[in-house]
């Protein structure tokens, strides 16, 4: 058997094993050693040394644990409910004020932090009890707190992202400049999505009582400004210096740090538990995403030394197949998987085995990573499995996971003819990097 066939046998097993429930990361590991022997012999353990330091030694996936970080923090900073109350109020005499309230609240915390649990359990448990309170329609209050969640895995600073860019050796200043058009796209549509709803059907969300608007202007000033300003700031921070070539991710990520940090203490949330926590589930977090990372890239180098990307491009690029049929199949195939895996495994371990195609193609590699991170994102509103589903019951268990189900399909849609409008209008991933990256 030819090496290019055992490769091929390989990526046939893994996929095999890994749905079948065994764990990703030791897969990867066995298959790559046994395999490479085979094929390679005492080769493959130099080969395997030399890509787990690489990969350990890449100073810019120190990025995923400070924004990993940065988030958790920011979690307990209190900023959320402030900005969530202001808007609240500023639009309560409007339908589906609530719900305007959420998109929005997310929006900006989805801008300083990358984390999709952690935005979906705080919105939850932010307008959740709020929307049950004031009559809101359960499967849409559930669908706008899901949806909006979700805008933490691709509006910068995205930790999807971080982990594309060496993976599909890509620029993470470029990656993160492509995808703040979109990810504002999909909160707008999700607004218009929203509003003419409750317009068309005013009992979907009420507006609020006289006695609940009843606040000073002060009042809502001083919330609106404690909510928004210490956010806009933070984001200028890190987003701004790192998109802007001013500071690499790594060293923005360490600004969104300390200034998440300083919020905190600002706002009296800034504890020792606080800080315990924190750096706890990071680590933990850090910890799953680097062994995945390592283990892939050994499962890649042994892949590669086989010849199998390099035989399976040039037998697709002997059957004239289209960049459009293969984007296409492989954004399919990369949804589908989206079910039973996270995003990481999809990332690090299935998409790379294309990249040699898409290259070949000459297919522009921002555009198609920011195309996937928008797909990726779907699989979380998607069911049988949509993991914020999951999420939003553990902070809100008075509402049904179907009537969760029902409330993200739409938004599941709309997530879907994003994907379409960026396919077809590709400048929408690419207007800002071609400004700012000439």
């Amino acid at each position: 058997m030819s090496l290019e066939i055992l490769g091929l046998v390989l990526i046939g097993l893994l996929f095999v094993v890994i749905l079948g429930g065994f764990p990703i990361s030791f897969t990867l590991i066995f298959l790559a050693t046994v395999f490479g022997y085979i094929g390679l012999g005492e080769r493959v353990f130099y080969l395997m040394t030399y890509q787990y330091f690489s990969v350990m030694t890449e100073t810019v996936l120190a990025a995923v644990a400070l924004f990993t970080f940065m988030g958790y923090v920011l979690e307990s900073a209190g900023l959320m409910g402030r900005l969530f109350h202001a808007v609240q109020i500023l639009c309560g005499r409007m339908h589906g004020s609530l719900y305007l309230g959420t998109i929005v609240t997310a929006t900006l915390f989805a801008a300083a932090t990358g984390i999709v649990g952690a935005s979906v359990s705080i919105i939850g448990l932010m307008a959740g009890p709020i929307m049950k309170k004031k009559g809101y329609d359960p499967a849409m209050s559930a669908g706008t707190i899901c949806a909006g969640g979700t805008l933490g895995i691709l509006i910068p600073p995205s930790v999807m992202l971080v982990v594309m860019g060496p993976a599909f050796s890509v620029s993470i200043a470029k990656l993160y400049a492509a995808a703040i058009l979109p990810g504002l796209l999909l909160a707008f549509i999700y607004l218009t999505y929203t509003m003419t709803r409750t317009f068309l059907n005013p009992k979907l969300g009420p507006s609020l009582s006289p006695e609940e608007l009843n606040v000073s202007t002060s009042q809502l000033i001083r919330e609106l400004c404690f909510g928004l300003f210490p956010l806009a700031v933070l984001i200028l921070a890190t987003l701004g210096t790192i998109v802007t070539g001013w500071a690499t991710p790594t060293e923005g990520a360490a600004i969104g740090c300390a200034g998440a940090l300083a919020v905190t203490a600002v706002n009296g949330r800034l504890t020792f538990a606080a800080i315990k926590d924190a750096t706890y589930r990071t680590a933990e977090t850090t910890a799953m995403v680097m062994i995945l990372l390592a283990a892939s890239t050994i499962m890649g180098s042994v892949f590669s030394a086989f010849g199998t990307p390099q035989f399976l491009a040039e037998t697709l690029l002997e059957w004239n197949i289209s960049p459009n049929l293969l984007i296409i199949s492989v954004l399919m195939l990369c949804f589908i998987l989206g079910w039973p895996l996270e995003w990481v495994p999809i990332v690090v371990i299935i998409v790379p085995i294309f990249i040699p195609l898409l290259n070949g193609l000459h297919v522009d590699m921002v555009w198609f990573s920011i195309l996937l991170a928008v797909t990726l994102q779907t699989c979380w509103l998607s069911p049988p499995v949509a993991l914020s589903a999951y999420y939003l019951k553990a902070v809100v268990p008075g509402w049904s996971l179907i009537d969760i189900y029902k409330g993200m399909m739409p938004f599941m849609y709309l997530q879907g003819a994003c994907v379409v409008l960026i396919y077809l209008f590709p400048q929408i991933a690419l207007a800002l990097p071609g400004l700012w990256y000439k």
